[in-house]
C-alpha cells in the first residue's frame, strides 16, 4: 500500500543559509529548484522515498546517471533514519543549484550515536555499508542538527 506523501515546498530560490556557499551576498540568490516531503518512519515508506525523488529529479531534467546516484543515497539515508531512530516521520529535501543537487533527510532524533561511515565492514555483516556508499557517490556529506528542533539531517552533494 502506497504512503501519502506530504509536500512540504517547491520553489525557485536558493534558501538563505547557501547565499554564502554559492557565493552571493544582498538579496539575490542563484535560483534553484527546490522540494520537500515527509513520510512516516516506516520501512514501508524508502520506496516510496525513492520513487519520489526519481519523478522529481526527472520532472527538473536531471540525468539519469544522477538520478539513479540520489535515488541510492536517498534509500540509504532513509533507511538509516527508520532503523537508527525512534521518529514518527522522517522528511527529505531536495535542492537543485546549478548542476549540483543537495539531498537531505531529517529524523525527529532519538539515534545514540552521530551517524558515521566505517572504515571497514565484514563481509558477513548484513548491513553497515550505507554510509560508504553515499561517502563514495557524493561530493560532500555531513551531519547537522535538524532546524525543526529534536533530530539530525544527513545531507549530501552530487554533481
Amino acid at each position: 500500500m502506497s504512503q501519502a506523501i506530504v509536500t512540504e515546498h517547491s520553489v525557485d530560490v536558493a534558501p538563505s543559509y547557501e547565499a554564502l556557499r554559492l557565493g552571493h551576498s544582498g538579496s539575490t540568490v542563484a535560483a534553484c529548484l527546490q522540494d520537500a516531503f515527509r513520510l512516516p518512519a516506516l520501512s514501508t515508506s524508502v520506496a516510496e522515498a525513492r520513487r519520489h525523488v526519481v519523478l522529481r529529479l526527472r520532472s527538473w531534467g536531471v540525468d539519469q546517471d544522477t538520478r539513479d546516484s540520489a535515488e541510492l543515497v536517498v534509500s540509504e539515508l532513509f533507511t538509516n533514519a527508520v532503523r537508527h531512530t525512534s521518529s514518527d516521520e522522517v522528511r527529505c529535501s531536495l535542492q537543485l543549484m546549478g548542476t549540483r543537487l543537495r539531498l537531505e533527510v531529517a529524523d525527529q532524533g532519538c539515534a545514540r550515536t552521530v551517524p558515521q561511515a566505517r572504515s571497514s565492514v565484514s563481509v558477513d555483516q548484513e548491513g553497515g555499508r550505507g554510509l560508504m556508499l553515499v561517502e563514495a557517490l557524493s561530493q560532500a556529506w555531513g551531519v547537522r542538527p535538524h532546524t525543526g528542533g529534536a533530530g539530525r539531517a544527513v545531507w549530501a552533494y552530487l554533481a
